[in-house]
């Protein structure tokens, strides 16, 4: 069975996020973007863990359904800690297969700090003895290091992680399996460290909001069962394990280095030749994902390993539908566009990545269907993300020649 896979959301009692990260929304953008798989996030806030004993339905197999939708068990910790002399700051996305096994997760975790506060819980616990509590409870729990290249709360960001897994994990290296790229980063780039050929590459929204699900997501071709998705990621089988949906990772918040307050934006090249300091405020930039792989690197850009899993960027339909009316994502005028392709052509995901392009231009206005191929192609310009602060997209350049015709189809 070929399905898509986004299991890393938050829900409305995580800070900064929508109201409408509820079961009820969450399974209707699911519907529209072509996700048959979605992880619950948060299952640690314990009124966000009520409303889903409450509202799931077991499935009996690991899974739980809503509408048609099914949900697996997921939620992030932010692990803040010392070690070696460094402040440390991880996040860990964790997979459960059951209410009762989240339930005893929750318990252990309460030792160590509050995680009623917020949906993703800040506790102190060392990453390594997190995994060895973890485990303790149940041999089924999956735990995969969150948005691993993340500057300021990740495995190897450049504020607070660490140059390696083993130096993270200690002995419990062996039992992770899975790695998440995040926004600002892709397979590509992660293919450039061989120690990272080990484990799979799994991409994930991180979704605050309904509209934004699915914006990277997995596509399997197994069994919908937690046992058959969890087996999957402790291997490496293209025929199971299809392929990623990516961001274009300049798009990510925090691709390039810089400085958000002082409008610095910098490639790695000009952090090194600024040695690392901002030149308008004298303070240290950011450091962001580019740079931090590159550092960690050995090998070239390019590389592709052996037996790697394939990867399709991908820009959202909305984002692509905003770019071609010159209006906001969030504007009526986008949300009445989306609403009328869905039906026409299928789910979000179909659209951008299987609808042949003959039809795309005989069926959607020239410039949306022109849009979405420029953007399989790979062919937009990106000034990239940095600092916290989103890259900025053009996906319809002026040799496009494109008029007005069919703008108001719908």
């Amino acid at each position: 069975m070929k399905f898509v896979a986004d299991f890393h959301i938050h829900s409305k009692y995580s800070r900064a996020t929508s109201p409408d990260m509820n079961i009820k929304t969450l399974s209707e953008y699911a519907k529209l973007k072509g996700i048959s798989l979605l992880g619950t996030g948060d299952f640690t806030h314990y009124l966000w863990l009520e409303e889903l004993k409450n509202t799931l339905k077991d499935s009996g197999n690991g899974l739980f359904e809503y509408n048609g939708v099914n949900f697996m068990l997921t939620g992030e910790i932010s692990s803040i800690y010392s070690k070696n002399g460094k402040v440390r700051k991880i996040h860990s996305v964790i997979f459960v297969p059951s209410f009762d096994i989240a339930d005893k997760v929750n318990s252990a975790l309460s030792g160590y700090g509050n995680i009623a506060y917020d949906g993703r819980p800040i506790i102190g616990i060392d990453a390594k003895d997190l995994a060895e509590l973890l485990f303790g409870i149940s041999k089924d729990i999956f735990l995969v290091p969150g948005h691993i290249w993340t500057p300021w709360f990740s495995l190897f960001g450049s504020k607070s992680g660490f140059d390696s897994i083993e130096e993270c994990f200690g002995e419990y290296t062996k039992d992770i399996y899975a790695l998440e790229t995040g926004l600002s980063s892709d397979p590509g780039m992660n293919w450039q460290w061989s120690k990272l050929d080990r484990f799979n590459l799994i991409s994930n929204s991180d979704s605050h909001s309904p509209q934004k699900i699915g914006r990277e997501a997995n596509v399997f071709d197994i069994e919908m069962s937690y046992k058959a998705v969890m087996d999957t990621l402790k291997k490496k089988d293209k025929k199971k394990f299809l392929y990623t949906i990516e961001f274009f990772p300049e798009e990510g918040k925090y691709h390039y280095d810089g400085h958000r307050a002082c409008n610095v934006r910098f490639s790695p090249e000009e952090t090194r030749r600024n040695k690392n300091i901002c030149p308008a405020c004298g303070k240290s930039l950011t450091i962001g994902v580019m740079n931090r792989v590159s550092e960690l690197a050995d090998r070239s850009v390019g590389f592709v390993p052996e037996n790697s899993i394939p990867f399709k960027r991908m820009i959202p339909l909305a984002e692509i539908i905003a770019d071609t009316l010159g209006v906001g994502v969030a504007s009526k005028a986008v949300n009445t566009k989306y609403r009328a392709i869905i039906p026409r052509l299928g789910t979000e995901l179909e659209v951008l990545t299987e609808v042949n392009e003959d039809k795309l231009l005989r069926e959607l206005p020239i410039k949306i269907a022109k849009a979405i191929i420029n953007v399989r192609n790979g062919n937009v310009n990106i000034l990239p993300g940095f600092d916290g602060e989103y890259g900025i997209i053009e996906i319809l350049k002026e040799k496009d020649n494109i008029g007005e015709k069919q703008l108001n189809l719908f």
